[in-house]
This record gives C-alpha cells, sequence and structure tokens, in this order.
C-alpha cells in the first residue's frame, strides 16, 4: 500500500526539475497526478514516464500565468479521477538577473502571476472540491532565496514572500475545512541548478560546498519524500509550516552580491 493511494494531486511545473520529482514520487506512493505544464514536450514525457512504471498521469497544458489554464487544470482532476486532494503549486517565471533599479514593471508582473496570482487562482479554485469532500492538502513553495534577499531576484523574492504569507493565512481560515496549507522551501538540482551549472564554471561545486551536507539535493530522493509526507496522512496535525528541505542551506545561507556590484 503507498502512502498516497486513491488520492488525486494537481502539480503544476511537474514537466521537470522539483515539480517532475514530486509527481513521480507521488504516482510511486499511489497518486493519480495532474501534471500541469507549460512545455507540452517536458509534460507529456513526464506523464509518459509515470504510465510507463505502472503509475497514473495525466498532463494537461498549463500556463500558470493564465488564470482559464490554472483552473483546467484543477478542473481536469475531478473530471478524470472524481476527485482532486493535493494541489502543488510549483511552477513560476523567472525574469532576467539584473539589479532593482534595472527590474521591469513587466518583469514584476510575470513573476506575480505565475508566482502569487497562479497560487491564488489554483488553492481558490481547488478549494469547493476540498470542501466538498471534507479536507484536502495545499503544498506551495517557497524559497531561501527570499530569506537571504538574493541579489538580481528581488522580484521573485517578494512574489515568493507573498506566497508564503497566503500560506500561513490560508492555513488560519481554512483549517475550519480539513484543508491543511504549508510551504517547503527546497535547494535541489533543479531547472535552473543545470542552468547554472553549465553556464558558470565551478557553480556546482560551489552549490555543494557551501551546504552542511556538502551536497546539493535530488529533487525525487530529497525533496519529493517531504512532500509526500504533507501530502500524507503523517502530517494531519501539520499546517501554517514553512520546512526547508535543504540539506541546512538556510543555516549559513549564503552570498549573492555579484562580481562588480
Amino acid at each position: 500500500m503507498g502512502r498516497l493511494d486513491g488520492k488525486v494531486a494537481v502539480i503544476t511545473g511537474a514537466g521537470k526539475g522539483i515539480g517532475r520529482g514530486i509527481a513521480q514520487r507521488f504516482a510511486k506512493e499511489g497518486a493519480a497526478v495532474i501534471i500541469a505544464e507549460r512545455d507540452d514536450a517536458a509534460g507529456k514525457q513526464a506523464a509518459d514516464d509515470i504510465e510507463r512504471s505502472g503509475g497514473r498521469a495525466v498532463f494537461v497544458h498549463t500556463d500558470v500565468g493564465v488564470k482559464a489554464d490554472v483552473e483546467a487544470a484543477i478542473d481536469s482532476a475531478v473530471r478524470g479521477f472524481g476527485r482532486l486532494d493535493i494541489l502543488v503549486n510549483n511552477a513560476i517565471a523567472l525574469s532576467p538577473n539584473v539589479p532593482l533599479e534595472e527590474k521591469s514593471d513587466a518583469d514584476l508582473d510575470d513573476v506575480l502571476h505565475t508566482g502569487l496570482w497562479a497560487t491564488w487562482w489554483s488553492m481558490r479554485a481547488a478549494l469547493p472540491h476540498f470542501r466538498e469532500q471534507g479536507g484536502g492538502r495545499v503544498i506551495n513553495l517557497y524559497s531561501i532565496d527570499a530569506e537571504a534577499a538574493a541579489w538580481l531576484h528581488v522580484d521573485y523574492n517578494a512574489t515568493k514572500e507573498a506566497i508564503r504569507g497566503l500560506t500561513r493565512s490560508a492555513a488560519a481560515e481554512w483549517g475550519r475545512y480539513n484543508v491543511l496549507v504549508n510551504a517547503i522551501a527546497p535547494a535541489a538540482k533543479g531547472t535552473v541548478y543545470y542552468q547554472l551549472a553549465e553556464a558558470v564554471p565551478g557553480f556546482a561545486e560551489t552549490s555543494a560546498a557551501q551546504n552542511p551536507l556538502g551536497r546539493v539535493g535530488d529533487p525525487e530522493d530529497d525533496i519529493a519524500p517531504v512532500a509526500v509526507f504533507l501530502a500524507s496522512d503523517d502530517s494531519r496535525y501539520v499546517t501554517g509550516e514553512v520546512i526547508h528541505v535543504d540539506g541546512g542551506q538556510h543555516l549559513p545561507r549564503y552570498h549573492s552580491r555579484p562580481p562588480g556590484l
């Protein structure tokens, strides 16, 4: 018996990186998974891989910056599997890495739409289904970047802090519906990690050396099990929490000021 047998989950950005790792682990634990992904090729591949391994997954093209797409992903879970138990808000678009004074209004608007607004839309769309069946789980993604005031990420940092506030407020208000709302703050070998590792010599080695555990986390083996915990009955009395899943990186944090600035 899997820890998520009979559950249905929607995971945004599940075609790659951390979202994909969570989707794979959820499927192994018995959940049916909606792969809500903007990249069609990656989304279809993620769903196919789960199906070939004996799990249940459906790819739904989803641009989380578009309200109708987000709501359609939620509806697809109920139409396809008859229910919705778990919502994981993982997807977000990133803007160019430039200082605050060089960020544009469009940069902020895009990150807010794919981060805060997408989380807001999906949570509100999921709530009627959660209430009807007597409860549900929301897992949002926070970031150590916001805590460390990471340079060149001010729009992202502001969005993640807003998501943390939304998580805590929803946990307080939706407890009366038995809807548990938590967040994880992961540090892992996701999409951005591999981009930086390829572009910046020594990035992978430096990232591992700065981590108290001496390595960078794996999306499926290190991050996803904590998401499984929050989605399972093991966390039935946990809500409003932000759990760092980063090998202790939040303890020393890191220096992010670019050379020359």
